[in-house]
């Protein structure tokens, strides 16, 4: 065999933007990728993943398409649009004119300014990225120098985007825009250095865990004899190996190929694959070459099957203690590469192409890949450009028409003004929602070739409110629940109770800090509301309770009916 040096901890992947993938191509250009491994050692990463998914009012959606209810979504459309143009008929019958736009007024002052401060909020984000290959470089170790100025940084750059929304004395629509999109700026900024801070730990580990392996593998006799030998083994063990497939996992995403094995018999599978092209490039005559451990024939860049590491086969070795820190090494290398195709490895995705990639797709937890499709639909952009204006529209008539002129007052029936102002706020909630989750990310989602579109899921359905906060939002929860929830729990060492009532805490003063921006009151109206699930959701686990789905989806409705204009007049009138 012949003569083989040791190769460095890890052989580094050239692309830093994920170009779409090259598995099985679906229907609408969605492609559905596997990965061979999953990691044990990476749980707060492997809390959140992403799958090729398509959001449930996407007309593309075979699934929603297919349901007995599809009418009635056709009907809410058509009954707001004849809704909107009897209020049309009806105001020119009255004032002469469809709308006063003084809605349009307000939300237009001040729009260039606007514009301007949110393109600085945005292009501050990239400052990231050399922050990101400070700490690849070693240059700031992440724990905990590297966290210690990241929170820093997030919460100066916080508390100027509040400072600048006060001293432009901009009103509700302009200081609840910029806020909000104050906290998604620092939520993403929050994600992408705590997660590249990570892999630079992990990278450390890796290296001292390969120098200790290559000690190991001279004290028995050399890297290429301790290869030798484990190679031996694994063609053993090869012999031994049962035909058949796999059983597919039960979560596996609906239309996706599996190629979810274990890990020596993946290692098997992938030394069988690569032999293979090896040999017939060889008996071609041509020379094969190579690229750190990726065997490539003549002409080609790359080929499907990826031959085992020098660690993963070295899991294979006699000796205990070589296999050890072998399997330990194969795993926080696996952790370093993307968990969809494993094309990308860490440092390669430090990047400011890599980041504006990011930044342009609606997630808001990092990942090194995402699930991606093939190809930007033109139509499909098109259509939820023209959903976006349609209800932005039908947003607007509803707002200015029957939101703004019943603003409640302390003079007003307190009672007549939840009246007056429940159906209003419903619709316009809706509205928003369709806006921004099923047009604006879906939107996003296209131009990136971000696969997985479950930006909400049926929370219309839901029984219980801790039910409604996982659904209706999941960019968000997704983000509370690696980067709040389960952290607490990884690095405090909490209960799942305390984590959760941490996350909540977190929420619910986010909530309201955007409450007191817009109104400028501090009244923790809403805060005390959001607390208050706590207890709701602990009752609503009852068994007797639990079972009894339609009261909890009553009692859910009634409590969204309620909620919208409870706040507004809390908060204007009181």
């Amino acid at each position: 065999m012949a003569s083989r040096s040791a190769p460095s901890a890890a052989s580094t992947t050239t692309s830093d933007t994920p170009p779409p993938a090259t598995n099985a191509v679906a229907a609408e250009g969605t492609l559905y990728v596997s990965q061979p491994y999953r990691s044990s050692s990476n749980k707060l990463r492997a809390m959140v993943t992403f799958a090729p998914r398509k959001s449930h009012f996407d007309i593309s959606n075979e699934h929603s398409g297919a349901n007995e209810f599809r009418g009635f979504f056709t009907l809410f459309w058509i009954s707001l649009f004849l809704f909107v143009v009897s209020t049309y008929v009806r105001s020119v019958e009255t004032n002469g004119y469809i709308l006063d736009f003084e809605f349009a007024t307000m939300f237009s002052r001040d729009a260039i300014t606007l514009a301007i401060s949110d393109a600085v909020l945005v292009l501050n984000t990239g400052l990231c990225v050399p922050f990101a290959y400070a700490m690849s470089k070693g240059w700031i170790r992440y724990y905990y120098f590297g966290i210690v100025l990241q929170h820093l940084w997030q919460a100066a750059v916080l508390g100027m985007a509040i400072t600048w929304t006060f001293n432009r004395q901009w009103p509700w629509v302009q200081s609840g825009f910029f806020t909000l999109h104050s906290f998604v700026m620092m939520m993403k900024m929050h994600s992408y250095l705590s997660t590249n801070g990570q892999l630079a730990y992990t990278h450390h580990k890796a290296e001292k865990v390969f120098a200790q392996l290559q000690e190991a593998a001279d004290a028995e006799g050399g890297w290429d004899a301790a290869l030798n030998k484990a190679e031996g083994a694994m063609l053993e063990q090869d012999a031994t190996v049962p035909q058949g497939t796999p059983a597919e996992l039960e979560d596996t995403p609906a239309g996706s190929t599996t190629s979810y094995v274990d890990a020596r018999t993946a290692v098997t599978l992938r030394q069988r694959l690569a032999a293979r092209a090896a040999a017939g490039a060889t008996a071609e005559g041509a020379p094969v070459q190579t690229t750190g451990t990726r065997i490539l024939p003549p002409g080609a860049t790359a080929i499907p099957t990826h031959p085992p590491t020098p660690s993963e086969v070295l899991v294979h070795h006699p000796s205990a203690t070589i296999a050890e820190l072998a399997q330990t090494h194969a795993e926080l290398e696996r952790e370093l590469r993307g968990p969809v195709e494993g094309r990308v490895r860490w440092p390669a995705n430090i990047t400011l192409r890599a980041f504006a990639w990011y930044q342009l797709t609606p997630t808001l937890v990092y990942e090194l890949e995402y699930p991606r499709t093939d190809r930007i639909r033109p139509l499909y952009v098109f259509e939820k450009t023209v959903a976006f204006f349609g209800t932005f529209a039908l947003l607007y008539t509803i707002v200015e028409t029957f939101i703004i002129p019943l603003t409640p007052t302390k003079e007003q029936s307190f009672a007549r003004s939840l009246l007056d102002l429940a159906l209003p706020f419903m619709i316009s909630y809706l509205l928003l929602f369709y806006i921004i989750f099923e047009c604006i990310c879906n939107g996003f989602a296209e131009l990136s070739y971000f696969a997985d579109r479950q930006f909400y899921d049926d929370w219309w359905n839901s029984t219980s409110w801790d039910e409604f906060s996982r659904k209706w939002n999941r960019p968000v929860h997704t983000f509370l629940l690696r980067h709040v929830y389960a952290s607490t729990m990884s690095s405090y060492k909490l209960t799942r109770q305390s984590a959760m009532f941490v996350t909540f805490l977190l929420s619910a003063a986010a909530h309201e800090l955007v409450m007191a921006i817009v109104t400028k009151k501090i009244r923790f109206y809403l805060f005390a509301l959001q607390i208050a699930q706590i207890p709701l959701i602990a009752i609503g686990r009852i068994p007797a309770i639990r079972r009894n789905k339609l009261l909890g989806n009553i009692v859910f409705w009634i409590g969204l009916y309620a909620g919208f204009p409870l706040l507004c007049v809390a908060y204007c009138a009181y």
